[in-house]
Formats: structure tokens, C-alpha cells, sequence
């Protein structure tokens, strides 16, 4: 189903069983396979192919080249039918991949909304991605791999499957990534370790400085303390009854199952 008000080129391929929302624009020599619903206001460029399971919501902007939606590069994959979901706001620039989940997992890749994807970001099987980020030319998310919210991961970063990467946190360029980044830590290297918190992304996110403070004095307790995780843990839980900003490094640390980079 084509809604009247979308402009589809001439050239575009858009097969039956597709959903176009209202004010889509479809350019020349794109496909859209028969599993895929494009929420109003989008813009799809140039020689894009979208093949599904695939759900992306509103005005997201995908640009010439992209790949989304197609079947994963793993070897137990055998054309189950799993998913892509992608939210809104979402800025997916030039020869961006994208792939649908495996049934190893829950079945599902997850982008979610206002995140800036530049050129050759390769999102593979079972990731889910928060809302707000920025992954840099070339960043590579490895199968299963979870993203939190505004965090950036400078250009080539490569992170490994099963990491994690925490809210607000900054990976350098070229970080190779074994291990789960918690968040509001820069990290850099490769492999990559810790060089302190982002406090010019958290004031740009309008964390105030007695919370960037008591973020700082979390991360010595975790870094440089000498203390055991289960020791930092306990000093982080009173920390967090003043500074309830605190509490998502507790939550992460917790669920961390890999271990954090050190």
C-alpha cells in the first residue's frame, strides 16, 4: 500500500506487499521489498535497497547506497524470518549497512530515534542501538552488540560482538573495542581503555557541574581506587542517594557481563 501523497521515481522497484506513509519520497533505482513499512516523511535516496521484515518510522532520511534490512553475515543464519526496527529522526547516510537479526538472539536488530549514522557505518544481526547517538564514518558494530543513548563512537571504531556501550560515553577514532565501555567514560586505543569522563558532552547535555563532579569521583572509584568491582559497586550505590546520575553506571556494571575496559 502506497499512500497518495508519496512521490516514488519512475525507476524505483517498490513491491506489493510495502507500506509507504504519507510525504515519502522514493528516488531512481531504488528497491523496497514486500516486508518493508516506511513511516511518513521520509526521504529515501538514490539506489537504496530496504528488504524486511522491516519497520522504520518517521522522517528518517536514508541516503544513496544504503543497505538495510538484509540478511545477516553469520553462518548459523538460515532465512528465518527475523526483523529490523528502525524508530524516528534518524539520519542514515551514504552505503550504511544494516541487518536483520538471527533467531540466537531475540530475533531483532533495533535502531532507535535521532541517531546520525555517517558514511560505511555497518550495523550487523541482533544490535540495538539507543536514541541520540553519533556513530562516525566507518564504525563497526560486531553481532549483539548494545548501544546506549548520546554516546559517539568516533570513525572506524570497531566494537566487538556482545560488548556494550554505555550512555553519554566517547569512543576515539579508530578505538577497537573488546570489552563494554560504561557510561560518561571517553576510551581510545586498541585496545581501548579508560581516559577519563566526556564532561564536554555532558555539559552539552546540560549536566550541571555538581553532577559532572560526582560522575568524576565515580569514575576514580571504579579506575583508580584498587577497589574490586563488588567494593566499587557498594561506594557507587551511597554515592548514588545524592547523584542519582549514578545510578546508570550501577545499572550497567551490574548487567555487564564481558567485563568493562580497564
Amino acid at each position: 500500500m502506497i499512500d497518495a501523497t508519496a512521490t516514488i521515481h519512475s525507476t524505483a522497484i517498490v513491491e506489493d506487499g510495502a507500506k509507504i506513509g504519507a510525504n515519502v519520497t522514493v528516488g531512481p533505482w531504488t528497491f523496497i521489498g514486500n516486508d518493508v513499512e516506511i513511516g511518513d516523511d521520509c526521504i529515501i535516496n538514490s539506489h537504496v535497497v530496504i528488504k524486511g521484515p522491516t519497520q522504520i518510522g518517521r522522517n528518517n532520511h536514508i541516503f544513496q547506497f544504503a543497505s538495510i534490512g538484509e540478511a545477516c553475515q553469520d553462518k548459523k543464519y538460515a532465512g528465518e524470518p527475523t526483523r529490523l526496527v528502525i524508530g524516528d529522526n534518524n539520519m542514515i547516510r551514504e552505503s550504511v549497512t544494516i541487518h536483520r537479526g538471527t533467531v540466537q538472539d531475540k530475533g531483532l536488530t533495533q535502531v532507535g530515534s535521532n541517531n546520525l549514522l555517517m558514511a560505511y557505518v555497518h550495523i550487523a544481526h541482533d544490535v540495538m542501538v539507543g536514541d541520540g547517538n553519533i556513530l562516525a564514518n566507518n564504525a563497526t558494530l560486531a553481532g549483539h552488540v548494545h548501544v546506549g543513548d548520546n554516546a559517539i563512537l568516533g570513525g572506524f571504531t570497531g566494537v566487538h560482538q556482545f560488548c556494550k556501550i554505555g550512555s553519554f560515553s566517547f569512543c576515539g577514532v579508530g578505538s577497537v573495542v573488546v570489552k563494554d565501555v560504561p557510561p560518561y567514560v571517553m576510551a581510545a586505543g586498541q585496545n581501548a581503555v579508560p581516559h577519563g569522563i566526556n564532561s564536554e558532552g555532558l555539559k552539552r547535555r546540560g549536566y550541571s557541574s555538581a553532577s559532572i563532579m560526582a560522575i568524576k569521583r565515580a569514575y576514580k572509584t571504579i579506575f583508580r581506587s584498587g577497589l574490586t568491582s563488588a567494593e566499587a559497586l557498594e561506594e557507587l550505590t551511597i554515592a548514588a542517594a545524592d547523584e542519582p546520575a549514578i545510578q546508570i553506571l550501577i545499572d550497567f556494571l551490574s548487567a555487564s557481563t564481558r567485563g568493562i575496559i580497564r
